[in-house]
């Protein structure tokens, strides 16, 4: 899946539109017109059609976290993550979202994938811990359509 397709998806279940995600990038201190995201969300055959940046996929959910919680206590917005992980995008869904173990397993359910709390703790793990596990597509696809049913 790529950061095109997954903004697509984000932006189908939360039911928001190109300039919703114009400002919600925009809370991070980038600048982002409504055109910019027009292209990010066109398919790859279609003219006009821009590849969304980790960096920029990273703005979004880092603006959706400020829009949903509010800003950090020291009033800066985070720098964006040159590299987005499957990991790093469920991780701050769970925070903008403010779910507990037991709110995401609930959102799997919507969806119909049967995920267990010991392999949902090993996404959140620590990359090197002996524990860690790699999101598979499959888990973050699913996660995205349970949100939106």
């Amino acid at each position: 899946m790529t950061n095109n397709d997954t903004l697509r998806r984000l932006r189908y279940a939360f039911n928001i539109n190109d300039a919703a995600v114009a400002e919600i990038i925009s809370l991070t201190g980038r600048p982002t017109k409504d055109e910019d995201v027009a292209n990010w969300l066109k398919r790859e055959d279609d003219s006009g059609y821009v590849e969304l940046t980790d960096s920029d996929l990273c703005r979004f959910l880092d603006g959706f976290i400020i829009k949903k919680r509010g800003p950090h206590p020291s009033g800066n917005a985070p720098e964006p993550l040159e590299f987005v992980s499957n990991n790093e995008i469920l991780k701050k869904l769970r925070i903008a979202l403010e779910l507990k173990e037991d709110g995401m397993l609930a959102i799997f359910k919507k969806a119909d994938f049967n995920v267990t709390s010991a392999e949902l703790g090993s996404f959140f793990r620590k990359e090197g811990h002996r524990n860690y596990r790699k999101v598979p597509e499959q888990v973050l696809r699913k996660f995205i359509h349970g949100l939106s049913v």
